[in-house]
């Protein structure tokens, strides 16, 4: 019997996490293509280190060459004839190229690799938090187009019940027959808001099949209580994405990327040396050398002084592109700063927006119980006066529903606009 209990009670909970928010988030984090893209494109830069770090190394060559020659009617200055010769040369070389000094070019390459990797990895962060944020938004949408197609079905029971009901009071000369054509066009009004709330619920569960790469689930979990850490005040807000907003440190690594730049292109006027040795082994080198080896130390430096200005317009234009991302830069930060306040300001919004439509439902449906039991006891209430109320009491579900729809999502777009948005930082209460 225990046995049987605690398999019930895995396939229980196992059922339960699969319809929660974070397992989709995370269903999201491994499957969505395009972050699993760029999880192969951060990999592929950080080989951008090896190839700088290679410039510091030396490089070794092998080569070698097989010669086959045969000379024939040779004479000497006398006219007389000399014998035939035919030679075989075999030669084996080694080479080995050490870069000495290049203006600090390898330096300055391997840096801006680094840079490169850091760029990349906060790339990948923001994709990363760019993908929760759409499964987030897609799980919300689907929970509030779920309660929109069952709100529109029960308003359409209830007209359909009334129709029913009016067609009987009007044979008993209870209701007129303007009464039943006002309750009618209501059912066909209710039905039409129907198809309307089934389309958009396909288009969301469509949404959320293509953010988050699993099946949507029949049956939402809407009571899920989810809390996200949030600053207490703008100003702290402010604070918390100057320091972590993924676009402004993307700019400022941009910035820091094109000084390296700058600093490759002059490297191209400085002096450069490097050092070259190579040893050979021939074999039948010529007709009067059998086998000989070779071994040569050679240091070069060089020094270029004119190249038709092209290194000279290669730093200036190097120089703009630092200037044009010490303005980005600047701009990135002024606009974390906007885009922070906005998220704000919709989250601060939403949450009068929701405390206003919870209100709002409660006395539609005080309004709505006291008009019906009038209405059915035959009381002075009319029909138009029922449909209103009814029609308010749907306005006021679907707008609840939307209101903590978008309450949710304003929550964690500031979370996102903070940079501090992860799968870690979900929590169900």
């Amino acid at each position: 019997m225990i046995k049987y209990l605690i398999t019930f009670l895995f396939l229980f909970n196992y059922v339960y996490a699969e319809n929660h928010l974070k397992f989709f988030v995370d269903a999201a984090l491994k499957n969505n293509l395009k972050l699993n893209a760029e999880r192969k494109n951060q990999k592929s830069i950080k080989q951008n280190i090896n190839i700088s770090r290679s410039e510091f190394l030396p490089t070794i060559s092998l080569s070698g060459d097989q010669t086959s020659s045969q000379s024939t009617n040779k004479t000497n200055q006398s006219g007389s004839s000399l014998s035939d010769s035919n030679l075989d040369t075999e030669t084996k070389t080694v080479t080995i190229d050490q870069k000495i000094f290049q203006g600090f070019k390898g330096y300055n390459s391997l840096k801006k690799s680094e840079l490169e990797v850091q760029r990349a990895n906060f790339k990948l962060k923001q994709t990363e938090q760019q993908t929760i944020l759409d499964a987030i938004s897609a799980y919300f949408d689907l929970i509030f187009k779920t309660k929109n197609e069952e709100f529109n079905v029960s308003n359409v029971n209830l007209f359909e019940r009334q129709v029913e009901s009016d067609s009987a009071r009007l044979q008993k000369g209870e209701i007129t027959l303007t009464d039943l054509a006002q309750s009618e066009s209501s059912l066909a009004g209710a039905n039409a808001n129907l198809i309307k709330a089934k389309t958009e619920l396909l288009a969301s569960k469509t949404n959320f099949e293509r953010v988050i790469r699993e099946k949507a689930p029949i049956n939402m979990n809407s009571k899920e209580k989810i809390k996200v850490k949030l600053p207490n005040t703008l100003q702290e807000a402010i604070k918390i994405a100057k320091f972590n907003n993924s676009d402004l440190l993307i700019a400022k690594l941009n910035y820091q990327i094109a000084e390296k730049d700058l600093s490759i292109e002059k490297a191209q006027l400085s002096p450069s040396a490097s050092i070259n040795y190579s040893k050979s082994e021939n074999k039948d080198y010529s007709s009067t050398i059998d086998e000989i080896d070779q071994e040569t130390v050679k240091a070069t430096i060089s020094w270029p002084i004119i190249k038709g200005g092209e290194n000279i317009s290669s730093i200036k234009k190097s120089s703009l592109k630092k200037q044009r991302s010490l303005l980005l830069s600047d701009d990135a930060e002024n606009r974390v700063e906007t885009e922070t306040t906005n998220a704000w300001s919709k989250y601060q919004s939403s949450e009068s927006v929701l405390t206003a439509t919870e209100a709002q439902l409660k006395a539609a449906e005080i309004a709505n119980e006291g008009i019906t039991l009038e209405y059915d006891s035959g009381n002075t209430r009319t029909t138009l006066e029922l449909i209103q109320s009814r029609s308010l009491l749907l306005d006021s579900r679907i707008s609840f529903a939307k209101a903590k729809r978008d309450f949710m999502i304003s929550k964690f777009e500031l979370a996102f606009q903070l940079g501090t948005l992860s799968s870690s930082s979900i929590e169900s209460q």
